[in-house]
């Protein structure tokens, strides 16, 4: 079995910061979700992947990956020139993936158990599909599966307007090569992509088996802030340990699972966790409160901060509280400790200000 890991797509909902990154690489927990996907198929003993890119963000994903060895694992970068669908994605790694069985596993989304479960049960039972479901509350953004009585799948539906139920496709598949014969049989959808969706409900109008398993455990997709944050929490809240490897004065004060790099300083700061601080990270006369990660190269100073993503590089000064945030990599957030009493900002492009 092979996998694919799709890392292209222009992450429009995460703008402004996948104007100079890929969704796939930003960081949950002070790591890149895609690092927690290689995890899964590396866990799964999967070695052979194909790992999609796009043009604009496919170097810095290359970067990242390299040849796979961390994780054991022989990587093939499939370019896709434009995000037209992900059935279009498998179809442009159809020569990568010959006649193999294959997971197609999405880089910005997360499991809470992996996948090696999954494909135990699709090598031995031997469906043409394997897809997991979620219950979620806004179905109309997702693809979304119609059950019978019997809990075998009636249809599936792109996004629909009225969704005939909750039940979301989870953004990790399971398909044997029939299924690029129903990829060669779908059109384009109304935005002009080749929906996957479109490609199982092919492989069911064929008669092909087609087996579903609703996900008990948690599923993430982080394509938006909300979820990225959300994200942060529930990794935070179950791989974070304790580990104080950076330097932390005596006047200073760690309490719970807070995870501290090698090169960090913790200096007159508290820190309550679960906090994930990252090398060479400078914390002085801060608050750092839970569900907080903490990039590589942070200076923060004089600031509160509590369930918020700081990304490496960046600067906060003589913040009274900031919370619920997202900062991009070498960002500065500065109080002004002038008279005048006004905002003065530079915002790129997609930017979202609440003061």
């Amino acid at each position: 079995m092979k996998a694919l890991v799709l890392s292209g797509g222009k992450g429009t909902r995460l703008r402004p910061l996948t104007h100079t990154m890929a969704k796939q690489l930003v960081p949950v927990a002070c790591k890149p979700i895609l690092g927690y996907v290689m995890d899964h198929i590396s866990e799964a003993g999967i070695k052979d992947v194909g790992v999609i890119i796009s043009p604009e963000t496919g170097e810095e994903v290359k970067r990242y990956i390299g040849s796979g060895r961390k994780w054991g694992i022989k990587v093939k970068y499939i370019l896709q020139s434009e995000p037209l669908g992900l059935a279009h994605a498998v179809k442009t790694a159809e020569d990568f993936l010959g006649e193999d069985d294959f997971v197609m596993y999405l880089g910005d989304n997360l499991l809470s158990y992996g996948i090696k479960a999954a494909r135990e049960r699709f090598e031995r039972e031997r469906p043409d599909a394997l897809i997991y479901l979620k219950e979620v509350e806004n179905p109309r953004q997702f693809g979304v599966a119609e059950l019978r009585r019997d809990g075998s799948i009636k249809r599936l539906i792109e996004k629909p307007s009225k969704p005939p139920s909750n039940l979301a496709l989870v953004g990790v598949y399971i398909f044997t090569k029939r299924i690029h014969e129903a990829i060669a049989r779908i059109k384009p959808s109304q935005r002009g992509e080749l929906e996957i969706t479109d490609a199982i409900q092919m492989l069911i109008d064929m008669g092909y088996p087609v087996m579903s398993e609703i996900l008990e455990g948690w599923w993430l997709d982080t394509g938006k802030k909300d979820d990225l944050l959300q994200a942060n929490t529930i990794v935070l809240d179950e791989y974070i340990g304790r580990a104080l490897k950076g330097q932390v004065d005596k006047e200073s004060e760690v309490v719970g699972r807070v995870d501290i790099d090698r090169g960090a300083r913790i200096l007159r700061s508290r820190i309550r966790g679960p906090v994930k601080i990252g090398k060479n990270a400078v914390i002085e006369n801060s608050f750092i409160g839970p569900y907080t990660s903490i990039g590589e190269g942070v200076m923060i100073k004089d600031s509160v901060i509590e369930h918020s993503v700081i990304l490496d590089g960046s600067e906060i000064r003589g913040i009274e509280r900031l919370e619920d945030s997202l900062i991009g990599r070498g960002a500065s957030v500065i109080k002004n400790r002038d008279r005048h009493k006004a905002y003065r900002l530079m915002i790129g492009d997609d930017t979202v200000v609440e003061v």
